[in-house]
Order: structure tokens, then sequence, then C-alpha cells
């Protein structure tokens, strides 16, 4: 340490007293200056003027109670005490930073509760696992609340602003939107002794004979034709039999013998049931799984980060298979 150094570092401590700490945007100008070793190309960076950049240098070295800097009007150095803070002022800065992106996270996390509505096992399909997951590490801070419903609830509770979504299977009534998550294809839930379970793969018109398990009148008959392919192939309507108003009593419906009904291919191993046998249909249009909202009542943030959780979900999935991509329906 030469003797100017060492006479600046032995009163470092005294003026030092009672000064003011330095401000974070001084130490990340120091630290581009001690980069340049040029106030020019330092302002230029910073993007001040070099008379800026000098006062701002200056009131750090007054605030720290010590010269950081050798100034001439050719050279610029630092001094012994300036090259041993560089390290602990590029630290501070890190430090700092680290805090304001942890601050920007934690203020940007979402509080609250979410209410889903979920028909048959959809809240248990991998596609929905991983919505769900998706939003969780998101967002920690929303407490998911999952409700089964029934073929009137599923749009009955959206519309009534019971549940914020659900995760059900199109088609849906006019002014809902969805987000298609899967297709799977469907089958025909028969009785186990009916003679068409060995004859595997049906067709709609070996079928065009059979009762059809009918719902609730409240339930929406679009979204039910659709699903017992009503009307037949040849135009004639389905002939409907006793009504029910969810999925475990239409399969108690099949099993006693009251008629057929058509699910997706995945209740092969969601439902195994004594007196139902699945089996594959051809010419039945698939069916889709998809997240579904009523845009005409508020979007609170918890739903609008569930829609964000849910295309990330879809595009990863995409990405990962190769299909077309999956978006948003009426």
């Amino acid at each position: 340490m030469n003797g100017r150094d060492a006479a600046g570092a032995r009163s470092a401590g005294q003026r030092a007293l009672g000064r003011a700490e330095p401000s974070i945007t001084q130490l990340r100008q120091f630290l581009v200056l001690a980069d340049e070793l040029h106030f020019g190309r330092a302002a230029q960076r910073l993007f001040l003027t070099q008379p800026a950049l000098s006062r701002q240098i200056k009131a750090l070295e007054d605030r720290l109670g010590v010269d950081l800097l050798h100034r001439t009007t050719r050279h610029v150095e630092l001094t012994d005490v300036g090259r041993e803070i560089v390290p602990e002022a590029r630290a501070l800065v890190a430090a700092v930073e680290r805090f304001q992106a942890c601050l920007a996270t934690l203020t940007r996390q979402i509080k609250g509760r979410l209410r889903l509505g979920a028909i048959g096992a959809e809240a248990a399909m991998p596609y929905t696992v991983d919505v769900l997951e998706e939003l969780s590490a998101r967002q920690p801070g929303i407490t998911v609340e999952i409700r089964s419903v029934d073929f009137v609830e599923q749009i009955s509770a959206l519309t009534r602003g019971e549940i914020d979504a659900a995760f059900l299977r199109p088609p849906l009534p006019p002014g809902f939107r969805s987000l298609r998550l899967a297709t799977e294809p469907r089958v025909v839930c028969l009785h186990a002794d009916d003679p068409l379970v060995g004859r595997a793969p049906l067709t709609l018109a070996q079928l065009s004979d059979r009762t059809v398990i009918d719902v609730l009148p409240e339930a929406p008959r679009a979204w039910w034709d659709f699903w017992t392919a009503n009307p037949h192939p040849g135009g004639a309507p389905v002939r409907y039999g006793p009504q029910v108003s969810d999925l475990e009593g239409m399969l108690h419906a099949v099993a006693s013998g009251a008629g057929i009904t058509f699910l997706p291919a995945a209740a092969r191993s969601l439902y195994p049931r004594p007196g139902v046998a699945y089996v594959d249909v051809t010419g039945l249009p698939p069916t889709t799984a998809a997240l579904v909202w009523l845009p005409s009542h508020p979007t609170p943030p918890a739903l609008r980060a569930l829609l964000t959780a849910a295309r990330t979900v879809v595009r990863r999935r995409q990405a990962r298979d190769g299909g077309p991509p999956a978006g948003s329906a009426g």
C-alpha cells in the first residue's frame, strides 16, 4: 500500500462516522467503472453523462468515507481500498438482486380458493392431475376444492356460480368456453350376457334395437344426444329407457339389463362392474375431455392461474406427442 492509500485508509474510519450507507445504484455504477476504468465508456454503459457519473462516484466515496479511485485527466485506477471492496460490492449487489427477484415472485403469487367440478372420474385422469400439479407448482397459495358433479349439476353448478370451472366432457351449451385436454374413443356398455359382447367391434347399426339409458330432463339434451348417437345413422330416433342422474346409477341400470349406454374407453379400467361389459364401436366419434368455464362470470385471479396452468400442460403434451395443438372451443 503506498503512502497516499495508507493515509486514506487510516482516516477512513474517522471519515465514515456519521456517513449514510451507499445505495445499490451507486455500487452498481462503481462496479461498471471498476470494469472499464474509463469514465466515458462506463457512462455509456450506464446511460449517464460523464459528469453525472463522476458526481455519483464522488457521492459514493463521501458516503463510504474513503477514496476508491485515483483520477487524472488521462487515467483512472482503483485505490487499494477500491480493489478490495470490488468483490464485496459484487456480492452485495447480487444479494439485493436475488432479494428483488424473490420478492417479485412472492408478490406474483396468488392466494385464494378455487372450486372445481368434475364429472365421473375426470378428477383422477392423468391430464387433470397434470393441470392441478402445474397449478400447485406455480401458485402454492391457491387451495383447490374438487366437487363431484352429476349430469345436471355439471352445467347448473357453473351457471349458478357454485363452482369456478369444471373438468367435463363436451358438447356444451352456448356461452361456455372450454380448453381441450385430451380425446379418446368411446365404447358401448352392455349387459355382460348380451350376445353382442362377443362380436366386437360393433357398429351403431347393430345397436339400433337396444334401449339406451336416459338422463334426467334437466340435463342438456344436445349433450346427451351426442353421447347416445341420437338419431341413429339411418335417421331413426334412439329408444330411451329409464332415467338416471349420475354415472353410478347408469352403470347399475346397465348391469340390471335395463338398457345400454356409451362411455369413454377409459371406463374399462375405471369402472369395472359385475354384469357390465365394455365393447368397441366403429363409426362412433371420439369424446373430448375439457376444462370448462363460463366467461360471462367474473374471472378471479385463481381461475386465471388455473387456465394458465392448463394451457401450459396442453402445450407440453402436444410437444411431447407431436400432435396438432389443442385449443379452446365454444
